[in-house]
């Protein structure tokens, strides 16, 4: 299976690195921030870097909208996993449209209400993991996993 990692450097990038025991055996590549812990963290890893910043930026999502275009179709995932923010937006809808599934985990300081990026990608992610029961009240389909820390 190949898997896309695709999440903002920080506190996104290391919510996804803590998923290390799932994609270490898969083929996998990242896309994140060209930032210097993304840089360090992922400094033997594939990564491809996005535009940035992306807060609320039409801009940003218009340029990686274009990088997810292009990256989706040369790399063909199976599965893209996010925990956010902005730059999953374009991979989870254009990754389903190139029949990828998309599994979004919403990250943990989020105990009762949702983050602009859960909400947007909601109706297009095939698993959503919340970390707290609260959550579901928000997003009903969701699965609660629990803390991943």
């Amino acid at each position: 299976m190949k898997v896309c990692l695709v999440g903002s450097s920080g506190g996104h990038l290391t919510h996804l690195y803590m998923l290390k025991p799932f994609w270490q055996d898969q083929d996998r590549f990242w896309v994140t921030f060209p930032k210097p812990d993304a840089q360090s963290l992922l400094a033997d890893e594939t990564m491809i870097p996005c535009y940035y910043p992306t807060n609320r930026s039409l801009k940003a999502l218009l340029i990686n909208t274009r990088l997810a275009w292009k990256v989706l179709r040369k790399e063909r995932p199976d599965l893209i996993i996010s925990t956010g923010a902005a730059v999953a937006v374009p991979f989870f809808y254009l990754g389903k449209l190139l029949g990828a599934k998309t599994m979004y985990i919403e990250i943990f300081d989020r105990i009762d209400s949702p983050t602009l990026t859960g909400k947007l990608v909601y109706p297009v992610t095939d698993r959503f993991i919340v970390q707290w029961e609260e959550l579901k009240r928000v997003y009903p389909k969701a699965i609660n996993l629990g803390s991943i820390f």
